[in-house]
């Protein structure tokens, strides 16, 4: 039996799509700054996936929290709400390529990979 590898790519809402990215989702809590009201640049918006705000306000983006971030951002994303949207977002990506966006300016240390790596790590329908 052979078990399919996730790859979810994540990339800034404000780049360019690089082509073949297959299905696109806003990963953020809140609308990105200045993108205009349309949803023309994703399929969808999952923001029940994104990291609460209290854990947001509590990052504030600084990498030195990252690792701790990291850490009880996945203890969110294991309870509902998030749960449910994880798993969807894994069976999408089990079905198509799936690109995770943010408006985050340090992809690197964003919600969005540690989104990524959980939704990597489950095990394939």
């Amino acid at each position: 039996m052979t078990s399919k590898v996730r790859a979810v790519k994540v990339r800034r809402i404000y780049e360019p799509p690089a082509g073949t990215e297959g299905y696109l989702v806003l990963v953020d809590r809140l609308w990105p700054r200045g993108v205009k009201g349309s949803r023309d640049l994703f399929d969808e918006w999952a923001k029940e996936a994104a990291p609460s705000a209290d854990l947001r306000r509590w990052y504030g983006h600084d990498p030195t929290k990252f690792s701790e971030f990291a850490r009880r951002y996945r203890a969110e994303l294991a309870r509902p709400p998030a749960k449910s949207e994880v798993r969807h977002l894994a069976d999408i990506s089990a079905r198509a390529p799936l690109t995770l966006l943010t408006a985050t300016k340090d992809v690197e240390h964003s919600g969005a990979v540690v989104l990524a790596q959980v939704i990597e790590a489950m095990p394939a329908p």
